[in-house]
């Protein structure tokens, strides 16, 4: 196969996350594997060679769901290591695992992360690119922190990690022009408010070149191309007016009886209720991004995902907002955490400048007699109880690591890497955990960090931001960087800049987990080569009337791609429904032998501070229950 893979290559290839083969046998993601045209642009620095599920990662992982280990073979190699506790994964929930172990069970106890990535973080990852000399930093996933209110156990946790300030200041605008209104993440949307933001529409409003309509909030969305009846409904959201002698109060706490009406319909009825909106109306204008918080559209999605977030009740600011972001998302917050718990991994004092300014020592990580390691590109593959779990007085260990499994023991473990790989690791969970987790629905996402030399094409519209209802991704936001100490400390038009496109895959009417399958499948199947193609093309299509060229303007893509970036919860995830309990609480309520489970899936909403506080719950469990 020597020519390049092209897109028609793949077509039909929408079943691959359940296992389909195609043709020969052999799945897109095989065929992409001959010259690796999936993984693609790694960008630069500590971070290139692990930009989202890269094809090693991924093709590690599907020996998992291919069961390609099971049974184990015989030539399985003997480690020799004992711990105390081995924790499977090192996304934010395994690194606060490790550190709530390492600090509530004593200096004594020894522990072990598992990481598949060749770095820590999990989706709490960045990208680096060097553009005409300056690195820029973007998100691979992971991205926001709130402030919380200072004597919370959640402000404790990031003062004790080395988050002192967590108020971030950010850039100044700087230049001759005239200032425009910048986000501090990809998501605020800044410039609605101020008239500095614009709608597309292109052909799927009968507008064959496209049309932009600029501040659509102040001009009532005159203009778009679009019928009366949709124009006075949207713009009826756009403006947060519900539908007179519609009172709606929000959930005050979790499984209070708003929250449990909402969990029994769909974000969709509930936008129409409120809003006064017709289906067409939610699907045409509002998926996927609302809802995008959970992976998928609000058809498929319980309404209460929309308020679970609400329930840590951030610290509120009617000023500037809760809303905080480092460059690199909350892979900030990873490094802190790294350092806090081996102190030798990264140089310097432990602030923020210091893990964002130095580089990982990788050696530290893993450094044999440790008290704390942790050990990257390892693939747990089983987990399982040295006989009854009941009566087990360890747990065996085996991950897969450069085409090799290795053995280790345990006398306890924590299950930190999500539902879609814990289901098939854990090999003698109990038929009920089984069932719940059958229930735990994930969905894809691909971030797509856009390098341009500048960003005058916008500003010469008059906008930091904008939205689009066809083609590549929903939406685009200039924003201004939240200084680490390596940022430059102003911005303007003429700046460097990174523009995040957050692509969803959603297809309204389909049921919850068909869509996650078939998104998987169309996200998988296609190259790097395309889908940089495809950015191109709808950047072109968009901002050359603004003078934007994609040969010039673009210095670099970098794709992250998330083939389970989202648990995406369906009506009766938080609260159950039929009178059966809720599936989460299956898992929460106590550990299984000597096996707890973590990660912010367990919470139904995806957000760091529920992988804090899943990994405070499933360690305490652990300390409490089995190892007293």
């Amino acid at each position: 196969m020597d020519s390049p893979i092209t897109r028609r290559d793949f077509l039909g290839s929408t079943l691959l996350a359940s296992g389909a083969v195609l043709l020969s046998g052999a799945t897109p993601t095989q065929l992409l594997a001959e010259k690796d045209e999936f993984t693609g642009y790694g960008g630069v620095g500590e971070y290139s060679n692990s930009n989202g599920n890269t094809l090693e990662v991924l093709q590690a992982g599907h020996t998992i769901r291919d069961r390609i280990y099971d049974p184990l073979p015989k030539d399985v190699i003997e480690t020799g290591e004992t711990y105390d506790c081995v924790i499977v994964g090192g996304g934010i929930s395994g690194l606060a695992a490790a550190l709530f172990f390492q600090r509530q069970a004593g200096p004594q106890m020894k522990c072990l992360v598992l990481e598949n990535h060749p770095i820590f973080g999990g989706e709490a990852k960045q990208n680096e690119f060097l553009v005409d000399g300056r690195r820029l930093i973007a998100h691979q996933g992971s991205a926001i922190y709130q402030l919380q209110y200072p004597y919370s156990f959640l402000a404790h946790f990031y003062d004790s990690i080395g988050l002192k300030t967590p108020r971030l200041t950010y850039q100044k605008w700087a230049g001759p022009q005239p200032e425009l209104e910048l986000s501090r993440t990809p998501y605020e949307a800044a410039g609605m408010e101020h008239g500095q933001y614009g709608f597309w529409f292109g052909a799927k409003f009968g507008q064959k070149a496209g049309t932009w309509l600029i501040d659509p909030l102040g001009k009532n969305l005159e203009g778009a191309p679009v019928s009366a009846s949709a124009r006075a409904q949207w713009l009826r959201w756009l403006k947060g007016v519900p539908v007179e002698q519609k009172s709606f109060v929000h959930p005050k706490v979790e499984g209070d009886a708003i929250s449990r009406y909402l969990d029994s319909i769909t974000l969709e009825q509930h936008y129409m209720e409120r809003f006064g909106l017709s289906q067409e109306t939610v699907r045409t204008f509002l998926s996927p991004v609302e809802g995008g918080g959970s992976g998928l559209g609000p058809d498929a999605l319980s309404a209460y995902s929309d308020y679970a977030f609400e329930m840590l009740h951030p610290l509120a600011d009617e000023t500037e907002g809760t809303d905080q972001m480092f460059p690199g998302g909350n892979a900030t917050i990873a490094r802190l955490m790294v350092k806090s718990l081996i102190p030798a991994a990264i140089d310097g004092e432990d602030d923020v400048e210091a893990v964002c300014r130095n580089r990982v020592n990788f050696p530290a990580l893993d450094a044999v007699g440790a008290a704390a390691r942790i050990r990257l590109a390892s693939t747990a593959i089983a987990v399982q109880h040295d006989g009854d779990a009941s009566k087990a007085d360890a747990v065996t260990i085996v991950y897969l690591r450069s085409g090799k499994l290795y053995r280790v023991k345990a006398r306890s473990a924590v299950m930190a890497g999500g539902s879609w790989t814990t289901r098939h690791i854990a090999s003698d969970l109990p038929e009920a955990y089984r069932q719940a987790y059958a229930q735990f629905y994930r969905s894809p996402c691909m971030m797509a960090n856009v390098a341009v030399r500048n960003w005058r094409f916008l500003y010469r519209m008059g906008m930091s931001g904008c939205r689009w209802f066809e083609g590549f991704g929903n939406y685009v936001e200039v924003r201004k960087l939240a200084l680490t100490g390596i940022e430059p400390p102003t911005i303007s038009p003429d700046s460097p800049v990174v523009l995040s496109l957050k692509v969803l895959y959603s297809y309204p009417g389909e049921p919850t987990e068909a869509q996650g399958n078939r998104g998987r499948g169309e996200m998988l199947a296609t190259s790097f080569k395309d889908y940089e193609t495809q950015i191109r093309q709808q950047f072109t299509q968009m901002f050359a009337g603004s003078g934007f060229d994609a040969q010039r303007d673009i210095a670099g893509i970098i794709l992250n791609r998330w083939g389970h970036a989202y648990l995406s919860p369906q009506p009766g995830f938080f609260f159950g429904r039929d009178g059966k309990p809720a599936p989460r609480e299956t898992l929460r309520r106590a550990p299984f032998g000597r096996i707890a489970f973590a990660n912010t899936d367990l919470a139904g909403a995806m957000d760091h501070r529920f992988s804090i506080l899943e990994a405070k719950r499933a360690v305490e469990q652990l300390l409490d229950q089995v190892l007293t």
